[in-house]
């Protein structure tokens, strides 16, 4: 990864990013023998003027003078063709290497823990996997090959220059370290500014996708002014970010252009002086050297602005390259690929922290029999959600063992794992898509005839065909156009034609508005019906009608039993809290 110092470069961090090439080997090297056939063009042209001049213009033979200028066209012409190709090609391989990291990127970020996005800012995340990546591109786009190109025509155009006056190309030389200098701390600035700029950049998308994710807290709590300045105070941060990279700009550019004219002056000079006494340096090539000293300095001051290019490149991959490197995945170490089981679990000592030092499962122990459905209760923190997420190994506990059908679920495969156990969430999450795409999540294997058949089945197709489009209605993002009661029966949908033998819900029935009630039940009765089913629940129908009620408190199990067997308990947790909060709700 790119060190955050004045370096200006990392060549670790170059040559692992210079590695996504690989695959494209050919167009690597071809772009890399454009530069070079680049920069022999650069130099011909000159060379082909000087002898016009020299042989043609000076004894004013017209036939020699034509040849010349058919020979610098030929020149232009194979410049301008291979300069196209080199640019399409550097920009393609760009676009290829950052579609590859940009599908490995997210590829890694599918199989993180849970617990890494629960301490990673979403709108950070964005900026990596696409702002970040895209600058990627311009390393090969801008930065690395139009670097090469120039300095390989720097290397020729000395060599020649050399060649043809070494008194003229010491005179270009003395003014050159001043320009290399001016170019090497150049870079430097320009790195620390371009991490800096980045690193506001994450913060503006981070700030701004939240704000307007949350504009309706905002707007009720009238945050909009503390919003306003907040959002001022970070753009103004953006802003000095960027204006420390034009002050480095402002001061660089005009001292490369200051020392190519002096050099210039220079040359006219001296080499004019020569050519009139008759010395080896003749007209034609003190123009040669004119030109000469404006395509090396040129290049120099473009490298500059393409070594900034390619800062901003460096420092985006480095960014990237830490998430690629960040070890957050759960690891998948389990082969036994489960095929029908009975769907029995068992919870054996399960100890689990969040955070090291405090637990929020101390040590829990229950079993869910197959076929029957365990209600969970307990005040809010207690860890009825924490069971849950344990169970789809969204998290991995600090000991104990939890099984499934008496295997250990880390010996199980977590693809397999998870296809045998559906959630229904009390937060339900649908994307910008169709109720019938979000009901099957895309799976090829559950068609709309098999997604219509389970709607008629947990009897909420009518409500379905109620909508414009049917099963084809855009539900926009996160399911804006339904009601929390409809887009909580899309999700008792979405996990019933999965036909999973576990079922769990995670206070899915806590949020529903009266005119779904009915649905919801309705649905909860079918789908847990012949099925192992978890329910976290505060409704008192499903948790009456339970097998079991596992009651916990500050991470510890309290109580167990049927409705009837706690409520014979004197003074006990779940009597107390029947009689708080479910004796007045009407079954």
């Amino acid at each position: 990864m790119a060190k955050k110092s004045g370096n200006a470069f990392d060549f670790g961090l170059f040559k692992r990013l210079v590695g996504y090439t690989n695959p494209y080997r050919f167009t690597f090297y071809f772009v890399g023998l454009a530069a070079v056939l680049l920069s022999i063009f650069a130099v011909a042209r000159p060379y082909l003027l000087q002898q016009a001049i020299d042989t043609g213009f000076v004894p004013k033979n017209e036939n020699l003078i034509l040849e010349y200028v058919v020979l610098m066209l030929v020149v232009l012409f194979l410049e301008v063709i291979f300069q196209f190709l080199f640019i399409y090609f550097a920009n393609w391989l760009g676009q290829e290497v950052i579609r590859d990291i940009r599908v490995k990127l997210f590829d890694h970020m599918m199989l993180f823990k849970k617990q890494y996005y629960d301490q990673s800012a979403v709108g950070r995340l964005v900026t990596r996997a696409v702002s970040d990546i895209e600058t990627i591109a311009s390393i090969f786009s801008e930065g690395l090959f139009m670097i090469f190109s120039d300095l390989l025509k720097m290397i020729v155009i000395l060599g020649f220059m050399t060649y043809k006056s070494w008194q003229l190309t010491l005179i270009v030389l003395a003014i050159l370290p001043l320009i290399l200098y001016a170019t090497r701390v150049f870079q430097k600035k320009m790195k620390t500014a371009f991490e800096e700029v980045r690193t506001q950049v994450s913060n503006l998308n981070s700030f701004v996708q939240e704000r307007i994710t949350g504009m309706k807290i905002v707007q009720l709590f009238t945050r909009e002014e503390t919003e306003y300045t907040n959002f001022r105070s970070i753009n103004e941060k953006h802003k000095k970010g960027w204006v420390k990279t034009v002050w480095y700009n402002s001061i660089f550019f005009p001292i490369a252009e200051m020392s190519s004219s002096v050099t210039i002056g220079l040359i006219v000079w001296f080499g004019g002086l020569r050519a009139a006494e008759g010395d080896v340096i003749t007209l034609g090539v003190v123009i040669a050297f004119i030109e000469l000293s404006q395509m090396l300095f040129r290049p120099l001051r473009q490298i500059a602005d393409k070594f900034n290019t390619l800062q901003m490149g460096m420092v985006a991959a480095s960014r990237v390259f830490a998430i690629l490197d960040t070890d957050a995945r759960v690891e998948n170490k389990g082969t036994i690929q489960l095929k029908n089981i009975s769907g029995a679990i068992d919870f054996d000592e399960v100890r689990f922290s969040y955070l090291e030092g405090e637990e929020v499962l101390k040590g829990v122990s229950f079993s869910v029999n197959s076929g029957d459905t365990v209600a969970i209760v307990g005040a809010t923190g207690a860890g009825k959600s924490t069971i849950i997420n344990l169970l789809n190994r969204f998290y991995e506990i600090d000991s104990g063992t939890i099984l499934i059908d008496d295997k250990d679920i880390n010996t199980i495969d977590l693809k397999s794992l998870r296809s045998h156990i559906a959630v229904v969430l009390q937060d339900v999450f649908l994307f910008a898509d169709t109720i019938l795409n979000n009901i099957t999540l895309n799976n090829p294997d559950i068609t709309e005839q098999q997604v219509t058949e389970a709607a008629k089945e947990i009897k909420i197709h009518d409500f379905i065909m109620s909508l414009p489009d049917g099963y084809h209605y855009n539900v926009k993002e996160r399911g804006a156009m339904l009601s929390s009661g409809q887009r909580q029966l899309i999700s008792f949908l979405r996990a019933y034609v999965t036909n999973p033998e576990i079922l769990v819900l995670d206070e899915a029935t806590s949020s529903i508005d009266s005119h779904s009630e009915q649905l919801i039940q309705d649905a909860t009765d079918k789908i847990t019906e012949g099925r192992t089913s978890m329910v976290i629940a505060h409704r008192l129908a499903t948790i009456k009608n339970a097998d079991k009620i596992i009651v916990m408190d500050r991470g510890l199990i309290v109580e167990q039993g049927t409705h009837t067997e706690l409520l014979e308990i004197d003074n006990g947790y779940y009597k107390n809290l029947y009689d708080v909060q479910f004796s007045t709700v009407t079954e």
